[in-house]
């Protein structure tokens, strides 16, 4: 007789490739399983006409399925790690952290021009406001608009002509297959990650000690590591969608490397620092960085957006 487990996921194509994956890798060593994926609408999948930033809120593509978890209606849950809240709710877990995608950002053109090429007044769309932020710092000559939608209605958009480039995570589009794509990597001096970019979460219930199992094997133990840290800077700090954070992490044998970034909407105030540690203190170096950039002044320009 096998054991059933239900995987809630939203229902992107990008979202079912990688409860697929985890499906594929659980069934892959526990041969026990019968692995079943249940769909989920988020409140971010269903408002698209409202740039993020202002539909407010924290896990606006995760607070459904995490209740479906709570509530005993799916066992474990996959998401973005970017998607998910500096805290995890109260009665949840995260139960494993796979190996890392390139974590990095990239442009996609019509014309195959790189971001310092792109003419003036150039059509920029993101959904983002980490990437909105550094995108007017290094080139306030562009005009950013705000894009919405799945991997493939953002690309339609940029097809249609509704813009002339568009920046997403280079982790989705490598997921998709549609590296062919790219026109450009971005590297983190011009666009810094977001917290937790590239990495999946696999949320479980705390105290599961059944599922917890199963998961555990799925856990990269340096991205993990890595991502606690970045996590632990962002926890720090505070911050969700209506706020641009970006922090990034690497290792180096046994040492972590973590930049942060916390930046005013307009981008024209950029704090920016960066901090080595060993590796096994990833958490308490993503705090302490996170420190040194609220003593640089992170601490007043987050209270002023706080307050729009």
């Amino acid at each position: 007789m096998k054991t059933k487990i239900i995987i809630g996921t939203r229902g992107s194509k990008l979202a079912l490739w990688q409860a697929g994956w985890v499906r594929t890798e659980l069934l892959q060593k526990h041969r026990d399983l019968e692995v079943e994926l249940k769909i989920i609408k988020t409140k971010g999948d269903k408002i698209l006409d409202v740039p993020l930033a202002k539909v407010g809120g924290k896990g606006l593509f995760v607070k459904e399925i995490e209740e479906a978890l709570i509530e005993n209606r799916i066992d474990m849950a996959v998401h973005s790690m970017k998607d998910m809240p500096a805290e995890t709710l109260e009665g949840l877990t995260i139960g494993a952290i796979p190996e890392r995608e390139n974590p990095r950002d990239v442009l996609i053109s019509k014309n195959g021009l790189f971001l310092s090429g792109l003419p003036k007044n150039s059509r920029i769309g993101t959904s983002s406001l980490r990437r909105m932020a550094q995108l007017k710092h290094i080139r306030p000559d562009l005009v950013i608009l705000p894009l919405r939608g799945n991997l493939d209605t953002r690309i339609k958009k940029l097809d249609s002509g509704e813009y002339d480039a568009i920046i997403l995570a280079a982790a989705g589009i490598k997921r998709l297959g549609l590296e062919k794509l790219i026109t450009e990597y971005l590297d983190e001096e011009t666009m810094l990650p977001a917290v937790g970019q590239g990495a999946l979460c696999i949320e479980i219930r705390e105290n599961d000690p059944k599922i917890s199992g199963y998961t555990t094997a799925l856990n990269h133990s340096l991205t993990s590591a890595v991502v606690l840290g970045e996590r632990a800077f962002l926890k720090r700090l505070e911050g969700g969608c209506q706020i641009p954070i970006a922090g990034h992490g690497k290792t180096d044998n046994n040492n972590f490397m973590i930049t942060g970034l916390v930046s005013d909407l307009d981008g024209k105030i950029v704090l920016k620092d960066k901090l080595t540690g060993p590796l096994e203190s990833s958490e308490s170096i993503g705090i302490a960085l996170a420190d040194r950039l609220l003593s640089m002044g992170a601490k007043k320009l987050l209270e002023n957006l706080a307050a729009l």
